[in-house]
């Protein structure tokens, strides 16, 4: 008989690679952006590429800010269901136990089967049980703050570093094509390698990504063509 194997599946990546898709996107875009919007605006290269330093900092911070406090506040939810669960298995565990079976039923099992399901899943860990079959919170699901803040910082600064290193090596009479047309094939390369970690099509993510990254650039650097020749 041979062994069971353990089985890697995708959803295990759910966490760290929204915050790593979602960090790289905004650095890319929102530094491109920034970046045209300045050298449309008729600024020297030394401006645009301060302008774009500063923007990586800024952003880079920001993100990480927002992931934390956001899932930090998905995690304390988390807390508080648990906390809720585990005072009503303790006040009355025969309710419980039929609340946890009933979940079964509608998923299909015997009345029968599913109380006996119930009894000995709840006799191991009656918590982890209603945690994962009631709550739906489990260890692949669960929020973890510092792992999404970290991740969309460091996904962000790369993301951003893109754009910046294209104005370093761009001659000022260029610099805007080469910054879109590069910032949109890392945008492209960007939604292909999410597409390939979560195992979705490469095609319709990329496409997605690229369309609304050039509709941002586009955008913010029409409006520092205006505000240039307003100044």
């Amino acid at each position: 008989m041979s062994r069971l194997h353990r089985e890697n599946h995708l959803v295990e990546r759910i966490g760290w690679l929204r915050a790593a898709v979602l960090g790289a996107n905004d650095g890319i875009i929102s530094t491109a952006s920034l970046i045209l919007g300045v050298a449309s605006a008729s600024a020297s290269q030394s401006d645009v590429l301060l302008t774009g330093v500063a923007g990586l900092v800024a952003g880079a911070m920001s993100m990480a800010a927002g992931e934390y406090v956001s899932v930090s506040s998905q995690s304390d939810t988390e807390h508080a269901d648990l906390a809720r669960e585990k005072k009503e298995l303790a006040d009355d565990p025969v309710f419980e136990r039929e609340e946890l079976a009933q979940v079964y039923v509608a998923r299909g099992v015997e009345p029968e089967l599913a109380r006996e399901v119930a009894k000995q899943l709840m006799a191991k860990d009656a918590l982890g049980a209603h945690a994962r079959d009631e709550l739906g919170i489990s260890e692949i699901t669960t929020a973890r703050p510092v792992q999404a803040a970290l991740a969309s910082a460091a996904t962000f600064s790369v993301g951003a570093a893109a754009p910046l290193a294209l104005v370093l090596v761009s001659p000022s009479s260029v610099l805007i094509p080469v910054v879109s047309a590069g910032s949109l094939l890392f945008l492209a390369l960007l939604g292909a390698i999410g597409a390939k970690a979560g195992g979705a099509g490469l095609l319709k993510p990329t496409v997605r990504v690229t369309f609304w990254g050039a509709f941002a650039m586009a955008l913010t650097a029409g409006i520092g063509a205006v505000f240039g020749k307003v100044v």
